[in-house]
């Protein structure tokens, strides 16, 4: 193979996965807001408002954690809601 195929292919991968990233963010993005206006449609039972003391973001955030871990604590599953809201 010459020089300039090589470089050629080398091009032609880096798209390749330059697109794939693309793609990932996208999914990625769209999931997370997803989750965020599920997070607000039972937090807020579809009024303008949270009710307060029904503890679906403490309920959610032990379950959350318990499979993914950190980064769904009580106060991240807010930021959640406020980022959607």
């Amino acid at each position: 193979m010459t020089e300039s195929k090589n470089i050629e292919i080398v091009e032609d991968i880096q798209q390749i996965l330059r697109d794939a990233r693309k793609k990932v963010y996208h999914s990625i993005n769209l999931s997370m807001v997803e989750a965020y206006w599920l997070i607000v449609e039972e937090d807020q039972d579809g009024k303008a408002r949270a009710v307060y003391g029904k503890n679906l973001l403490k309920k959610l955030s032990v379950h959350l954690q318990t499979e993914f871990g950190k980064g769904f604590s009580e106060r991240n599953l807010e930021q959640m809601r406020l980022f959607y809201l």
